[in-house]
């Protein structure tokens, strides 16, 4: 066995209406401050946990001008609220993007410094504000991950990589997520899915823990995708939901994603597709391009998800793996195609351009990706 090493958030509270209680689970809190977007806002659900937490005896500030694939000024302006209010700690309410902004927040709070200083992995000092993350989501797992991304002005989606990003408690509440449309339910569980997938079957630090990890987390995604988009209040299938994308967050912050994150990146810098449609418009031909390197890999994958495969080949449980994968896109209330979203053919080129500089993902896929590869791909989702 290779040696590896394994980061993951100290404490993770899985429990219905724990967001009602967030004072109780990281004591000594005096003034927080609750970072969310405008949509979370606007439907409530910060409502009851602010009020909880005032209730408390605490002094909360609530910013909650995140948008989607934050930009570099929204982050700076929001680790300007939270200086202002003086705040010991940071609530990251909200989808991926919000909860990636409030780990920033309060890493920049606490110790000012330039984002083009830090992006990247192991180059953020801290130390930082105390953190709790709760998501509203069950997709991006950003709540067990040590990595915030951020939109530059120059079209690009650059990462800081950190143990200092990683929350003091990480809370999934599936009470939050009951109010998801379908729509969002199923780009947020595809979004998970890839990261399990390609936690995997990464060619670069590939672990047993991850491995371990993405292969549950995969089980509870594909046997309850389906009925959390067909049942929004179903909190069974929520929990399960939150769960698995909680435990893919924590195989792929360790065994990192690959070519279809790579590809998907400027499909949100760009034309602003949402991350986890974005995800699943090109997950498909990614899935059939690395089947030579990773069928192995997939077939095991399979297996697990439908025992019926497991006295097939490999070469059988492959294709039975991407046809599953298909199967869950076919069913999901969200565009199929790249010119669902307003992609034309010409914009193919600036894409593959675009993604050939995010090879920190794309080394590593399981079989190496050209831009004519990236073309090719981008032509097949088209």
């Amino acid at each position: 066995m290779s040696s590896f090493q394994f980061e993951t958030p100290p404490r993770i509270v899985c429990e219905r209406g724990a967001a009602l209680r967030l004072a109780s689970l990281l004591p000594g809190l005096r003034r927080v401050v609750v970072v969310t977007d405008p949509g979370v806002a606007r439907a409530g659900l910060i409502d009851a946990p602010t009020a909880a937490l005032r209730e408390a005896g605490l002094q909360v500030t609530v910013f909650d001008r995140v948008e989607a694939d934050p930009p570099e000024q929204v982050v700076l302006d929001a680790a300007r609220a939270a200086r202002e209010a003086g705040a010991d700690s940071v609530v990251g309410l909200g989808g991926g993007s919000s909860l990636d902004t409030a780990k920033l927040v309060a890493l920049l709070a606490a110790t000012p410094q330039p984002l083009a200083d830090i992006y990247g992995p192991g180059r953020a000092t801290g130390p930082r504000l105390r953190l709790l993350q709760v998501p509203t989501t069950a997709g991006t797992g950003s709540e067990a991950t040590p990595t915030a991304v951020v939109s530059t002005p120059d079209h690009q989606k650059r990462g800081v990589i950190s143990p200092l990003l990683l929350p003091d408690v990480a809370v999934l509440d599936a009470t939050l997520t009951t109010g998801l449309p379908p729509a969002v339910t199923a780009m947020t569980g595809v979004d998970a899915m890839v990261h399990a997938i390609e936690a995997y079957t990464t060619r670069r630090l590939k672990n047993p823990l991850s491995d371990a990890l993405a292969v549950r987390a995969l089980q509870l995604l594909h046997a309850h995708l389906p009925r959390a988009v067909a049942q929004g209040d179903d909190l069974d299938a929520r929990e399960a939901m939150l769960l698995g994308s909680l435990l893919a967050g924590m195989a792929f912050a360790n065994a990192p994603v690959a070519a279809i994150h790579a590809l998907a990146h400027p499909l949100g810098s760009h034309f602003h597709v949402p991350h986890g449609l974005a995800n699943a418009l090109v997950m498909l031909p990614v899935l059939r391009f690395n089947l030579d390197v990773a069928g192995p890999l997939y077939a095991q994958l399979a297996r697990a998800l439908d025992p019926a495969l497991r006295d097939a080949d490999d070469a059988q449980a492959a294709q039975a793996f991407v046809a599953l994968m298909s199967a869950h896109l076919d069913a999901a209330p969200m565009g199929r195609r790249l010119q669902d979203v307003g992609i034309a053919g010409d914009d193919l080129p600036t894409l593959a351009a675009a993604a050939m500089t995010v090879q920190r993902l794309l080394d590593n896929n399981p079989r190496p990706v050209s831009q004519a590869d990236a073309l090719g791909l981008y032509a097949q989702a088209l």
